[in-house]
């Protein structure tokens, strides 16, 4: 997914930049006319338009002239885009490649009808060597008179430096905390760093919304997790809005040192926290439009809360243990626990452990109990798996996001690419791996540890972002397997559980003192229906994976209860589209629609 460039002497730039201006010049005398024929006419005849918000108020992709022509047209005439012009203070225009395909990729921004918007484009070249829109993303960056509180907008802390106001700045955030639970405009259930990210967006957009979290400290959610639990991807993928890791930080980040991080964010960030705090109950009044919601405080009090929005941000992609029924195990007389249960390794010293599930926490916690003397431990393997290196292999995947690069254009740059050419990219980087990883995945087949690249070998990533799981990232469990360090017992050759033993349908045991259960979290949806009810949860249907728009289910948009939404994701999901739903929820609680403008 990384850029290869082609030339960077300045005739060659000026090139690009001269290309990129015809055609931003041409495309946007066609949107200032409406004609969707004119407009479609810009791209080629394979082209894609993707949209967050800026035209449809939606997540939507179009494929093609045709559908560019006759869906897109009448939106853009209703969103007022025009003042077309290239992005200051984004990467100029170049010439790379993408996809094989030789391309000028270029940010340009843009006005409509109610905020400020920027968009990415990639430009190639037609039979007749015209330059048109192959891919183009448009988005919704700031609504107007609610724009971020930074650069130009940054407050200047002028009524406490020329004492304008008796009170200072902490007994206005004192005041602001004390009143934090009165009818907030936003609750947000959950203070992960999904939740806490969203506070920060909405808060720099003026409205201040309450977090509720059921543990004691911020961070708990990555705090409690297994002792020796490192993100796999890289620290500058990961950075969160308005206060990026320091670059002091290693490259490869400790969970703890994440929890802390979630700490002071909210702390830096002036964002509302109530800890060991429970929602309890919630119910939506149709005749307000609002929550009255139940919320039981540390003390054991009960507090009442009304909102006109409620936000869910209780996990990644789900937060409530998913527990399989393996045979006979409620005859195994040993400790039986869920992987979110199981905290570190050491206390399994000289035990023999079955860890059951081939994901990355699988065979973290596998490689933890080794490390710290477990006398032996069993991988159970109930599926094929999807097994990368973690250089260069899964690396590769991130590559793009580096040290040099701001967050911000990077994640639009990713963004820009619809479904079908993800899914191709996908493919193309598993072949690359097939032959990288060769040796490593023949090792581990040989052990009897069954391996996928997934079911149409687009990979890892693409398992994740269908919400699949089943796929480890090797930081060392795999060569343990491989030396037969740790052993993998596949299901099919199990017969079930005695009281301390794994039977196998040879007839021979495998003696077990503890069971861990890495086997995932049920889909998000049972969040919502632990939190609101079998109703709610049945009319919202699913969540993450793909929808017929090949966007995430339910996630960072409107679902079907009015004033209930989900946030989610991994911190590179949550940075990208926090932005995107703090812009719809700030538009709801001012009555701002698309067409209307403010």
């Amino acid at each position: 997914m990384a850029s290869r460039a082609i030339k960077t002497d300045p005739e060659v730039v000026a090139e690009a930049e001269a290309i990129f201006v015809r055609w931003l010049d041409g495309f946007g005398v066609s949107l200032d006319a409406g004609q969707g024929e004119a407009i479609a006419a810009h791209f080629l005849a394979d082209g894609y338009w993707k949209d967050f918000l800026a035209l449809t108020w939606d997540f939507r992709t179009f494929a093609g002239q045709g559908e560019i022509a006759g869906e897109l047209a009448p939106m853009i005439a209703r969103s007022g885009i025009r003042s077309l012009h290239i992005a200051e203070g984004r990467p100029a225009p170049r010439l790379c490649k993408r996809s094989g395909r030789l391309v000028v990729e270029a940010f340009f921004n843009y006005e409509t009808c109610i905020g400020n918007g920027t968009g990415v484009v990639r430009l190639a070249q037609d039979e007749a060597g015209e330059w048109k829109a192959w891919l183009l993303l448009t988005t919704l960056q700031e609504l107007r008179g609610f724009e971020e509180r930074i650069g130009a907008h940054r407050p200047t802390g002028e009524e406490f430096s020329k004492y304008l106001v008796k009170e200072n700045w902490l007994d206005r955030r004192n005041a602001e905390q004390e009143r934090a639970g009165d009818q907030p405009p936003v609750l947000i259930v959950g203070a992960g760093h999904a939740g806490l990210i969203l506070a920060a967006r909405l808060k720099s957009m003026g409205l201040d919304p309450l977090i509720i979290e059921k543990d004691a400290r911020i961070g708990d959610v990555w705090r409690k997790r297994y002792h020796s639990l490192t993100l796999h991807n890289q620290v500058f993928a990961n950075h969160m809005p308005y206060l990026p890791f320091p670059v002091t930080w290693p490259v490869w980040l400790p969970k703890d040192k994440l929890a802390n991080w979630l700490e002071t964010y909210a702390d830096a960030l002036e964002l509302n926290v109530w800890t060991s705090t429970e929602l309890t109950a919630a119910e939506y009044d149709e005749a307000s439009k609002s929550w009255r919601a139940q919320v039981k405080r540390a003390d054991g009090s009960v507090q009442r809360i009304v909102c006109r929005n409620l936000v869910i941000s209780t996990g990644v992609s789900g937060s409530i243990p998913k527990k399989p029924r393996l045979p006979g195990l409620e005859n195994f007389a040993g400790e039986v626990l869920h992987s979110s249960e199981y905290t570190r390794g050491e206390s399994y010293a000289g035990k023999s452990v079955l860890v059951v599930g081939t994901g990355n926490s699988g065979h973290d916690i596998a490689q933890d109990l080794h490390v710290n003397g477990a006398a032996k431990v069993h991988l159970l393997q109930r599926s094929p798996t999807c097994v990368v290196s973690l250089e260069p292999t899964a690396i590769r995947t991130y590559s793009v996001y580096s040290e040099d690069t701001p967050v911000e254009d990077v994640d639009l740059l990713t963004s820009v690419i619809p479904y079908p050419i993800l899914e191709e990219t996908y493919k193309w980087i598993t072949s690359k791996s097939k032959v990288v990883d060769e040796e490593l995945i023949e090792a581990l087949q040989s052990v009897g540890f069954r391996t996928f690249n997934g079911d149409d070998d687009t990979g890892f990533h693409m398992m994740y972002l269908r919400g699949e799981g089943g796929y480890y990232i090797n930081v060392g469990c795999s060569d343990l397997i491989i030396e037969k360090a740790i052993d993998v017992v596949d299901y099919s050759n199990m017969n079930g559980f005695s009281a301390q033993a794994i039977e196998l349908a040879d007839g021979t045991s495998l003696p077990c003192d503890a069971v861990i259960l890495a086997t995932g979290f049920e889909n998000m949806q049972e969040n919502v229906r632990k939190l609101l009810g079998d109703d709610i949860a049945d009319a919202v249907g699913p969540i993450w994976g793909l929808d017929q728009h090949c966007h995430m289910r339910n996630m960072w948009k409107p679902t079907v209860q009015p004033g209930l939404w989900i946030m989610g994701g991994a911190l590179i999901d949550a940075r990208l589209f926090s932005r995107f739903l703090a812009i719809q929820l700030v538009a709801d609680v001012h009555g701002i629609t698309p067409s209307a403008g403010n």
